[in-house]
């Protein structure tokens, strides 16, 4: 890539194109960090407990519902603060954000732990009791672990909306490779259990993410880092009306994807959350990538319908169409090659079925066409058809689930009712994105 395809173009492109080159360097070692863990993890601990684990932590992921979508709607607001170089109200939009998912989460964090011992957690997932030695202490941990992160996270959407994705693919980065070598460690130390995985796959996150706060907030972004006196309340509800549109999103996509490990184990065992996941992560190595090229757009179409420059969104656009094609037969390419790549990469550890693999990957190509156009509209603020769009889904899926179910179909059913219930990216974002362009180029 010549150094002048990056300095070319307007400020908002070249900082888009920076970012997105330095990303898929990072990205492209977060995916090798993916590629290791896996197999390492299975040889730490066999296929059920690491099915426990995947599904104790996407359960554990639904109480990101309590945020009601501050920091969504944070992305938004600061990015137009900043946009019009108001220093001082990004302060309290970042400032209000850190208090107020405080104030929620802290308070959860306990309510939680005080639930967990009370709960048959071996019943809530349909698991022999064997297998549930040390559960609850894994619960905890875990909802200990998720509650803390989530706040200081809110630094990765700081990052987002000043448009500097690359230094928040860093963070994930540095908490995997963390990670990693806690596990790794662990399997020449101790004997593989449940709670040693929670522990060392929590431990890392926690520790980056607080030095990335301390880093970022201490030096590059000290103009707009929280402070006590900065927090204005009377900020909220400015946060919370695009906030509640993008709750009522993020209930929706707690219900279509946060479940399907839960659905998984309760109907076909743990062993099956691991084969899913196994294919799932495969096909997101190619999904990752689109990600990163993708991940720009929602900060930088709020900075350019603020400026007013909507010809730069629809040129934007168009190059992703045209990207999209170039993933779509890399993931038939994957396809092809999955039976080999599975032997290579886990050998008879987990078996994963080809039809298992063929819906994952249509899944995936789905979700690919369709992050384009919600991006855009969630950066423009066009909320309102994909709020109603997401009352609906969740329904869709269920529904789905359960039918095809009783027509004896295995996990396929699950991953062809994520699908179903994607018709908003699939069908509608587009629509209401040819709309809006239709009508602001008039």
């Amino acid at each position: 890539m010549r150094l002048t395809y990056l300095t070319t173009g307007n400020a908002r492109t070249r900082r888009a194109k920076q970012n997105i080159l330095a990303m898929l360097g990072l990205k492209g070692a977060s995916i090798a960090c993916h590629l290791v863990m896996v197999p390492l993890v299975l040889h730490y601990v066999n296929a059920d407990i690491y099915g426990i684990w995947l599904t104790l932590s996407s359960m554990v992921a639904w109480i990101s519902f309590l945020d009601i979508g501050i920091n969504n709607g944070l992305k938004n607001k600061l990015a137009e603060a900043l946009a019009h170089d108001d220093t001082a109200l990004a302060k309290q939009y970042v400032s209000t954000t850190y208090a107020l998912l405080s104030l929620i989460f802290m308070p959860a964090l306990v309510i939680l732990l005080m639930v967990t011992p009370l709960v048959h957690w071996h019943e809530v997932l349909n698991v022999p009791a064997a297998s549930a030695d040390g559960l609850s202490i894994a619960v905890a941990i875990i909802i200990a672990y998720f509650c803390i992160n989530f706040i200081l996270s809110t630094i990765n959407v700081v990052l987002m909306a000043v448009q500097r994705p690359a230094y928040s693919s860093c963070l994930n980065l540095c908490q995997q490779l963390l990670s990693l070598a806690i596990i790794a460690l662990f399997t020449f130390m101790t004997k593989g259990n449940l709670v040693l995985l929670c522990i060392g796959l929590c431990v890392a996150p926690i520790v980056d993410v607080s030095l990335f706060n301390i880093f970022f907030f201490g030096r590059r972004y000290r103009q707009i880092a929280p402070s006590l006196g900065s927090v204005r309340f009377s900020l909220a509800p400015a946060l919370l009306r695009l906030g509640v549109r993008f709750f009522i999103i993020q209930i929706a996509g707690i219900v279509q994807y946060q479940m399907v490990n839960f659905l998984i184990i309760r109907h076909y065992g743990s062993a099956e959350v691991t084969a899913y996941n196994i294919a799932f992560k495969y096909f997101n190595v190619l999904y990752m990538v689109w990600g990163i090229l993708v991940t720009p757009i929602w900060a930088a179409v709020t900075d350019a319908v603020t400026r007013g420059e909507i010809s730069w969104i629809v040129t934007t656009v168009k190059h992703y169409q045209r990207l999209f094609c170039l993933f779509v037969v890399g993931d038939i390419v994957l396809l092809l090659l999955s039976p080999v790549a599975y032997d290579w990469w886990v050998g008879s550890a987990v078996e994963v079925s080809f039809s298992i693999s063929l819906w994952v990957m249509i899944f995936h190509i789905t979700m690919m066409f369709g992050m384009v156009y919600v991006n855009v509209l969630n950066g423009l603020g066009l909320l309102n058809v994909q709020t109603i769009a997401c009352l609906c889904s969740p329904v869709l899926f269920l529904a789905l689930c359960t039918l095809l179910r009783r027509y004896g179909m295995g996990v396929e059913s699950i991953i062809i009712a994520s699908v179903a219930a994607n018709f908003n990216g699939l069908i509608l974002a587009p629509i209401q994105y040819h709309l809006y362009v239709k009508s602001a180029t008039r």
